[in-house]
């Protein structure tokens, strides 16, 4: 019986922690990057990979958000999952987190190929925060994981070479502004997945490039590869060459050998077959080889430390097992980039599957056994034909869409006519992040942000920057100009675009935090403490926390506002009551339902941007629906879960000129003149509760760095107690209490126990404070020193 390959779909639950918001603050600081090294040490390394340590190193993150809003709670959730099989091998592929093959298992004898991790958990490994472990994932961008580790992919069925079915994975990579593809095809019989990789630059200049594919496998394996030297880079941030296996008279080529958390990066000479393998103990395991241009291969351990021990515990699930990473990159090592030239393109073909070859023994005959045993399985030669065969199908258009990326690609494609044969990036795929821009590009103006929420992100590339200084100069375009000025290097302008905003802005908290980084990375620390705290007094006062009970009150300074009223003057718990700024009020019911009255029969603002109610208008309310109507309307809503709007004479209902108002079970809508409402569950409070977390604590942490204590305990007071619960900020609690004096009151911090759940890969915020606190070791559940001298 023929065995046909076939992709399907499926649902993979796991125990999972929730990704929750992006941060909204623009990433404005330098990248915290754990991967580099001084430039004194570059004196000393071969020419080619000198030059690429320091080529075009990223300034920020910008344009993308950093994701720090998961938590450590997990519960049973679903995964979009797509599975590759051919009746040898079985792959399954998360296009919802980054494309990641999360498994790969040889069917004739069942062994789990990968480390396949039995929870989802986000942790701050990526670029841009969140990441999790286990499988093989693309990582391409900058050095380290990419930001697409938990960011969803465009994926679609394409015709294989063979004339099978091959899934592709596309998407548009933002920090250096590159789309990409992988091609996914297992062939008829294969004992091996195959993996077409392209990366393109559409540009009319050279781009830095990077790419290394990560694949973890469990750690208690041997890791082969065909180089008797490997450049070592450790935490300390040294890059020096060692002898491979045998470095300080340990063999690292097995995992747990190595104490501390290191990268070995292969030093394969020219014109050696690229390959990395992990193998167990009886010889069995998986390999990695591809075509030349991936040119790097790597080994990274977390050591037998109890540093080491501490971080697998927190990115698995206890009693699991740990694991090890094998990786190939198109670099020798991951602190280089290479220039991809303009119009230019750069692809290769990776192969993986199971191999069988004695681990045990001299190195240099284990791993010259395993090259012939992988040279039996999958010659060189078929690799390269492979590669040759699925050029010609890297153009070809996909068929059935599969799963959904962003709509960043579409803008892009958009704004410079782009033709990207073989990855489409049509407007439908737009989004409401990138509708703004759309309008910039047809209009020349940026529309004004949506009342309700935190600025948007900022496209910070030299066309949208050249689109910014042209159009109308609002408060909102200065805003996000400045953003695009200080990623372009000028700071200075930047500043004076985000003073001039400030003028006139009607919310200043967006501006004053800009200007308060500007401060931090100019020295001026006092000043920025100041503007830190006038920004949260801001953002404060547009959007209060909850008190006790879960409700919400802000009353506007029009004559005989009252907030927090209800039919029968009562508020029930948990529900989210505003006064506009005119006479009359905006109060939720008990039934969880938002109304608002205003005299005079005109639309207005309140503090958050809510629309008033016209003169005579009336409310029908239901069930978790919040309505607010323009002049001369009204507005109602059914029993339903739905809203259903009744119009008043001369408007429609729940919205002023342009507007359009919709919501869904227990959603809030409100829009301004020219703006879309109708954000999804909570979409619009957590985006508040975003705001206010992350800007909580960076006014905190400016704050105790100038020794202000008595304004950062003030602060602390007005964040939501939901906050304060976080890790992260008892973390920040401990430290404002010793700074108060209250030694005793910050150690019992520590011993009730917290868990900051975007602890940084290589930091040492835990460890430092405890080493203030007290010259005790650092209990177990705090150590995450990944080099000796940290902590």
């Amino acid at each position: 019986m023929v065995i046909v390959t076939t992709i399907r779909r499926e649902v993979l639950t796991l125990p999972a922690a929730e990704l929750g918001p992006d941060n909204p603050l623009p990433a404005l600081r330098p990248l915290d990057e754990v991967h580099r090294i001084d430039g004194r040490e570059r004196a000393d390394l071969p020419a080619d990979m000198a030059r690429q340590l320091g080529h075009e190193p990223l300034r920020s993150l910008l344009p993308l958000r950093i994701r720090d809003g998961y938590g450590r709670t997990r519960a049973p959730r679903t995964f979009d999952a797509l599975v590759i099989e051919n009746g040898r091998l079985r792959a399954t592929v998360l296009p919802g987190l980054g494309g990641r093959i999360t498994s790969l298992v040889h069917l004739p004898t069942g062994r789990e190929l990968l480390y396949r991790n039995p929870v989802f958990q986000p942790a701050d490994f990526a670029l841009n925060g969140a990441w999790y472990s286990g499988g093989i994932e693309w990582n391409i961008g900058a050095t380290g994981h990419t930001t697409l580790s938990c960011a969803p992919l465009h994926a679609a069925l394409v015709t294989a070479p063979d004339g099978g079915p091959m899934l592709r994975l596309w998407e548009w990579e933002r920090l250096r502004d590159l789309p990409f593809q992988v091609d996914l095809w297992l062939p008829q019989d294969s004992d091996f997945l195959y993996a077409g990789v392209r990366i393109r630059n559409p540009h009319e200049r050279p781009v830095p490039t990077y790419w290394w594919s990560n694949t973890a496998v469990p750690e208690d394996r041997r890791v082969l590869a065909p180089a008797d030297e490997a450049w070592r880079f450790g935490y300390e941030r040294r890059l020096s060459r060692v002898p491979v296996p045998e470095y300080d008279g340990v063999d690292r080529s097995h995992p747990l050998n190595s104490p501390y958390a290191a990268d070995y990066f292969y030093e394969v000479p020219d014109g050696r077959r690229r390959w990395i393998a992990a193998l167990d103990a009886d010889g069995h395991g998986l390999v990695q080889t591809s075509t030349d241009v991936l040119r790097g291969r790597k080994l990274f351990v977390w050591g037998s430390g109890p540093g080491g021990r501490r971080w697998q515990q927190w990115l698995t699930a206890p009693g699991t097992g740990g694991y090890c990473e094998i990786q190939a990159g198109l670099a020798r090592t991951q602190l280089e980039h290479v220039p991809l030239p303009a119009q230019g393109e750069v692809s290769w073909l990776e192969a993986y599957g199971p191999l069988d070859t004695p681990s045990a023994g001299e190195w240099a005959d284990v791993v010259g056994t395993a090259e012939k045993r992988l040279a039996a399985v999958l010659p060189r030669d078929r690799v390269d034909r492979a590669y040759a065969a699925w050029q010609p199908y890297a153009d070809a258009e996909p068929g059935a869409t599969l799963a959904a990326g962003s709509g960043w690609g579409a803008l892009e494609v958009l704004r410079a006519g782009l033709e990207l044969p073989g990855t489409p990036f049509p407007e439908s795929t737009l989004g409401a992040a990138q509708e703004p821009w759309r309008q910039l590009l047809r209009t020349g103006s940026l529309p004004e942000p949506h009342p309700g929420r935190p600025p948007g992100p900022t496209p910070v590339t030299p066309p949208w920057r050249d689109l910014l200084e042209t159009a109308p100069a609002t408060a909102h375009t200065e805003y996000h100009l400045g953003v695009a000025q200080w990623h372009a290097g000028d700071r200075a302008q930047a500043v004076r675009s985000w003073e001039r905003a400030l003028r006139r802005a009607p919310a200043t908290w967006p501006l004053l935090r800009c200007l308060a980084v500007a401060d931090q990375e100019a020295g001026h620390h006092e000043r920025a403490a100041d503007r830190y705290t006038a920004a949260f007094t801001d953002l404060h006062r547009k959007h209060p926390e909850p008190d006790e009970t879960g409700t919400s009150t802000a009353a506007g300074p029009g004559a005989g506002g009252s907030a927090g009223a209800g039919p029968g003057g009562s508020v029930g718990a948990g529900d989210w009551v505003s006064a506009g700024a005119g006479a009359g009020a905006c109060a939720v019911t008990e039934t969880g339902v938002s109304v608002g009255a205003r005299a005079g029969g005109s639309a207005g603002a309140g503090p958050e941007g809510s629309a008033g109610w016209g003169s005579g208008a009336s409310a029908v309310a239901g069930v978790g629906v919040s309505a607010v109507a323009g002049a001369g309307g009204s507005a109602g809503a059914g029993t339903g879960t739905g809203p259903e709007l009744r119009s008043g004479t001369g408007s429609e209902a729940g919205a002023g000129t342009g507007q359009e108002l919709g919501a869904g079970t227990g959603a809030e809508a409100r829009a301004g003149a020219g703006s879309v409402g109708g954000a999804g569950t909570g979409s619009a409070e957590e985006s508040w509760g975003a705001a206010v977390a992350a800007l909580g604590r960076e006014t905190l942490e400016a704050l105790l760095r100038v020794r202000r204590a008595a304004d950062a305990r003030s602060v602390w007071e007005r964040l939501p107690a939901a906050v304060r619960r976080r890790g992260r900020f008892r973390l920040l609690l401990a430290e404002l209490l010793l700074a108060e004096g209250r030694r005793a009151e910050a150690r019992a911090v520590f011993d009730a126990g917290f868990e900051v759940a975007d602890l940084r890969e290589g930091a040492d915020d835990v460890g430092r404070l405890w080493n203030r606190l007290t010259d005790e070791p650092l209990p177990a559940r705090y150590d995450f020193r990944m080099r000796p001298d940290s902590g």
